[in-house]
């Protein structure tokens, strides 16, 4: 893939690529290890195996990957974000994880997955980034290997908000909802995901999971906010706000973070699937 192919491809990526925000995906995916970790084990990842993170994004899940299969196995990141990828592959290194390797591949472009085949390909929040989600998974299914499993793991972000509602909440929310699907995105993936399944020819998953996480608002803000200053460029690129509504409603939200900081908000639910291939 060209640098010029895979700048046009960063450009449609609804979230910013700042260090700021890869610091907040770094965050967001350590919320979720202990769930990625279940499907992980679900799936038999044991040492000496070789595996795929699709959209590996900071490497969080390369190291629960690495922990588990240890220096006679194989983990292979590929993302789109050649800056991030190389950033958490130092990360990787630099903790020991030598089994690790990073390779820069846009897998709605074409071609075979690099690398394969694996023990287990897993993929967490990319489907729901990518308009070729039948496409994608496909791909992802030819890079099984016999007797291994396909893991994905996707947002569903209707569940998202805070219990009572406040209005400040719920424009912060129209936005993001409304500038990833702008975007492209499929802000109901996870829970479309044994349908994407079936239609990619994997089949019925072999299970599925719900993983979901409560917490005040006085904590709950930093995602609600993170999120909403990372696709803000892409909601006013769309016309989804505007920059004095934008403003307005982070200084409502503000107050309201400070005035109901005891409020529960409830995150995305991230739903998981497995598909197990049979042995030839």
């Amino acid at each position: 893939m060209s640098a010029t192919e895979a700048q046009r491809r960063q450009a449609n990526y609804a979230l910013g690529q700042s260090p700021p925000e890869h610091e907040r995906l770094r965050a967001q995916a350590r919320v979720w290890e202990a769930a990625t970790g279940r499907l992980l084990d679900q799936a038999g990842l044991a040492p000496g195996a070789s595996c795929l993170d699709a959209g590996c994004g900071p490497g969080e899940t390369m190291r629960l990957m690495a922990q588990r299969t240890g220096p006679a196995g194989h983990v292979l990141g590929i993302d789109v974000d050649s800056a991030l990828g190389a950033a958490a592959l130092a990360m990787l290194h630099g903790t020991g994880h030598r089994n690790c390797r990073f390779l820069t591949h846009d897998l709605a472009a074409g071609g075979p997955v690099p690398g394969g085949p694996f023990d287990v390909v897993y993929a967490r929040l990319l489907l729901f980034h990518l308009p070729q989600r039948v496409t994608v998974l496909a791909r992802l299914w030819d890079a099984v290997a016999p007797g291994g499993h396909l893991v994905v793991q996707d947002y569903d972000i209707r569940s998202a908000g805070v219990v009572p509602a406040l209005d400040s909440v719920s424009e912060l929310l129209r936005v993001i909802t409304g500038a990833f699907t702008a975007a492209g995105c499929d802000v109901h993936a996870g829970t479309q995901l044994a349908q994407l399944f079936v239609r990619a020819r994997v089949g019925n998953p072999d299970g599925t999971d719900v993983a979901g996480r409560i917490e005040p608002l006085a904590s709950g803000r930093t995602l609600l906010e993170g999120t909403f200053r990372s696709v803000l460029p892409t909601a006013l690129t769309y016309g989804i706000t505007t920059k004095t509504d934008a403003d307005a409603t982070l200084a409502a939200f503000d107050r309201d973070a400070i005035r109901h900081a005891d409020r529960p908000v409830l995150w995305p639910l991230l739903i998981g699937a497995w598909k197990r291939k049979d042995k030839e």
